[in-house]
């Protein structure tokens, strides 16, 4: 759907958040893959052959991508970091279709719906990069606009719905406009992933580090994990992402906290030697999402099917230091009754501000909104994150020096974690 100007401009001058009235995968994990390994594979392996069937395959994405509005089009110019800040959608919904219903029971009765039950804002900021992470809670109840309908017209808009149905409303369009109206915030790309997608790109990456205090059974989603660490690889990984019942207080904003544990671990992974510096890794990693992109399990927007633009933006994430990225949930208050949540604004407005105005960002809050984590110690920072030691009598780099603390301290009602914090998951309180 696309909006005129002078339209968009009203639109962004609202408030960064706004009151509404009144089940789940990790896409970040997905597109954060994809970007790097499109990169690596290009920039680092050794095998020409095998870098130019990535990226002629990458090229074949263009025709299976969704128009979110304004999608750019445009080549870039260069191979290295995109111009400016980013703002990128992802999603994860709970479509039964092409799933194995061994896996996942409740698709024998599939009522053919397909929510986005996960739904995370990316932002990528100018330079300095930093990358802060929103969930946004699939129970909160928001306005929905008007969306496209996929024939030429609209559906009408909705002023309360769970933000989770969205996806089913309109599709990844309709869940950009959705999150765009409550942040006040231009999303220029878009990302939705699917349970298999998700299963086929943890067994690529060869699993993700997790750590859980006591044991856990549940029967929900079928996970059993002892008490420790453990490293998760495909249908486990999803299971762990999915699971909210026996952790915390069982609720969903508990289960946002694991999901994050497990984006830091992965995050941590990817900036690790054990990835980057692995090209038959990363050519695999690199064929799995194309693939899941050919399965229908992994959805983009057009704007993101560019594999230039690919490249330019991994390329702006990769050197991040784990204590710039920044995974936060948006800030709730339970609805009347306690079986929903509703925005809260002012404190939305504190964390978008920021983000506006390209400044770090600090937490004050617990790790998680649900009593779903607890930080348990510190991550050495390694590769490219790393500050390397001048040598004795070398002087500083003036433009290395630190500068002012111009950081904004979030409210405490707003709960999250840095990638260079190592969380462990609660047992039910």
């Amino acid at each position: 759907m696309s909006e005129s100007s002078e339209a968009k401009a009203s639109r962004r001058r609202q408030p960064v958040a706004r009151h509404g009235i009144l089940t789940s995968p990790n896409p970040f994990v997905q597109v954060l893959q994809v970007l790097v390994a499109i990169v690596a594979v290009v920039v680092v392996s050794a095998t020409a052959v095998g870098a130019f069937a990535v990226w002629d395959s990458a090229r074949a994405l263009d025709e299976r991508g969704v128009s979110i509005g304004d999608d750019d089009e445009t080549l870039p110019p260069t191979l290295g970091e995109i111009e400016g800040g980013v703002n990128l959608l992802v999603v994860g919904t709970d479509s039964c279709e092409g799933q194995d219903v061994t896996l996942f029971p409740r698709c024998k009765h599939d009522d053919g719906g397909e929510r986005n039950d996960v739904t995370m804002l990316v932002h990528i900021s100018d330079d300095p990069r930093r990358v802060t992470v929103v969930s946004f809670p699939r129970d909160m109840i928001v306005p929905i606009p008007s969306c496209p309908d996929g024939e030429g017209g609209n559906y009408s808009a909705m002023s309360a719905q769970m933000i989770n149905s969205s996806y089913m409303y309109g599709g990844l369009a309709c869940s950009v406009l959705t999150v765009e109206e409550l942040t006040g915030v231009d999303i220029q790309y878009a990302a939705a992933v699917r349970w298999t997608g998700v299963i086929n790109m943890s067994d690529a990456i060869g699993g993700v580090d997790v750590c859980v205090q006591s044991d856990i059974s549940d029967k929900h989603t079928g996970l059993d994990l002892t008490a420790g660490p453990h490293t998760l690889v495909g249908n486990e990984a999803l299971q762990f992402l999915r699971i909210r019942h026996g952790i915390g207080d069982g609720s969903d904003l508990g289960r946002i906290s694991n999901q994050q544990q497990f984006m830091s671990s992965m995050v941590r992974k990817l900036q690790s030697g054990g990835v980057l510096g692995n090209p038959g890794t990363l050519l695999n990693l690199a064929t799995t999402a194309v693939r899941q992109v050919n399965e229908g399990q992994l959805v983009l927007s057009s704007s993101m099917t560019n594999p230039q633009r690919m490249v330019q933006i991994a390329m702006a994430v990769r050197n991040v230091k784990y204590e710039d990225i920044v995974f936060v949930q948006y800030p709730t208050a339970y609805a009347t009754g306690g079986s929903r949540v509703v925005p809260v604004s002012d404190a939305a407005d504190v964390l978008f501000t920021a983000l506006a105005e390209n400044k770090a960002i600090k937490l004050t809050g617990e790790a998680s909104g649900g009593y779903g984590v607890e930080v348990v110690g510190e991550a050495d920072e390694v590769g490219g994150g790393a500050t390397a030691t001048p040598d004795p009598g070398e002087t500083p780099d003036a433009a290395a020096t630190p500068g002012p603390d111009d950081s904004v301290e979030l409210p405490s009602t707003i709960p999250g974690q840095t990638a260079a914090q190592v969380t462990c998951t609660r047992a039910e309180r």
